[in-house]
C-alpha cells in the first residue's frame, strides 16, 4: 500500500514533455530493433549485451581486475561498433532521408519512357536473358554510375534490348536509369548480405536487392536461368511476377500513370519453371 501511495504522489510530476520523451525513446528503440531484425547485426548485438552484463556483474561483485579490464576496453569497443555496424548505420540514415524527403509527382506525359522497361522485361523473360535495371528516385546513384560505362542516352526499348543481348560487351552488370535516360551500363552494385534471403538467389538478384537497401532506387531483375521477373524495393524483393504486375508496381512506385501496351506474344514451348536462380 505504501508503494502505491508513493507512486500516486509522484504521478503529478509526469508532464506532457515527459510523456513525449518516453514515446520518442520507445520509438527509437523500436525502429532500431526493426532495423537489425533478420540481419547480421542481431548476433553482434547479443555479443554486446553479453559484454555489458559482464561489466555490470564485475562492477557489482567488486571483481576488480575484470572491472578494470572491461572499463579500459569500453572506449575501444565503441569505435569497433561503429566500424562493425557501418553498413547498418548507413542504411538507417538513408531510410531516414527517404522518410523526410517529399516525393515528386511526375507528369503523365513523361511516363512513356518507363513503359519501355516493361516491354524490355517482357522480351528478356521470353528469351531467358538476364537483366538488371535500376531506376533512380530521390537518392542519387552517382557512386554506382561512375563504376560502369557512361552512356547518357535516351531510355528506349531498343537500347535496353541491345545492351542486354548476351553477346553484347555491356550485358554484365546493371543499367542505371536516371531521369528517363540511361546514365550508365555494366555498373557494379553492392551485394545484399541479408542472411534471411533465399540461397536460391544469385548475384544478380542480390545486387538488385543490395542497391535498394542503401538507396530508394527500384531494381527490375530478370533471371537468366528461368526468365522470371522480379522487382526489388527498400531491400525487399517480389519474385516471379507477371509483366502486368510489374507495370502496376512501377506505376505505383513512380507515382505516374503507365499506359497499357500490347506485349509481344510469348514464345511457344518456353515452359521453364521460374523458381531457381543460377548463381552468376
Amino acid at each position: 500500500m505504501h508503494s502505491v501511495l508513493h507512486i500516486l504522489q509522484r504521478w503529478p510530476e509526469l508532464t506532457l514533455v515527459s510523456v513525449l520523451d518516453i514515446l520518442l525513446v520507445a520509438a527509437l528503440i523500436y525502429q532500431f530493433l526493426v532495423l537489425i531484425r533478420g540481419t547480421r547485426a542481431t548476433p553482434m548485438l547479443l555479443g554486446v549485451a553479453t559484454i555489458a552484463i559482464a561489466f555490470y556483474v564485475a562492477h557489482v561483485t567488486h571483481l576488480t581486475t575484470l572491472d578494470w579490464l572491461i572499463g579500459n576496453m569500453l572506449p575501444y569497443v565503441i569505435f569497433a561498433l561503429i566500424v562493425i555496424f557501418a553498413v547498418e548505420i548507413r542504411q538507417a540514415l538513408a531510410r531516414l532521408g527517404r522518410k523526410i524527403t517529399w516525393s515528386r509527382i511526375v507528369p503523365v506525359e513523361v511516363s512513356e519512357a518507363y513503359d519501355d522497361i516493361v516491354l524490355a522485361a517482357n522480351l528478356f523473360a521470353q528469351n531467358q536473358t538476364g537483366a538488371l535495371i535500376v531506376i533512380e528516385r530521390e537518392i542519387g546513384l552517382r557512386t554506382y554510375i561512375e563504376s560502369g560505362v557512361p552512356m547518357d542516352a535516351r531510355l528506349s526499348y531498343d537500347l535496353l534490348a541491345t545492351i542486354f543481348r548476351p553477346s553484347a560487351p555491356l550485358h554484365d552488370g546493371a543499367v542505371i536509369v536516371q531521369k528517363e535516360r540511361i546514365a550508365a551500363a555494366a555498373c557494379f552494385l553492392p551485394l545484399s548480405m541479408n542472411p534471411v534471403l533465399s540461397i536460391q538467389l544469385g548475384t544478380r538478384h542480390r545486387a538488385g536487392i543490395g542497391v535498394t537497401e542503401e538507396t530508394d532506387a527500384i531494381a527490375v531483375i530478370v533471371s537468366e536461368e528461368t526468365g522470371a521477373i522480379s522487382i526489388a524495393v527498400a531491400g525487399n524483393i517480389e519474385r516471379d511476377i507477371t509483366v502486368e504486375h510489374l507495370r502496376e508496381r512501377l506505376s505505383e512506385l513512380l507515382r505516374r500513370y503507365v499506359p497499357p501496351a500490347t506485349l509481344p506474344t510469348p514464345i511457344p514451348g518456353n515452359t521453364a519453371s521460374p523458381q531457381v536462380e543460377r548463381r552468376l
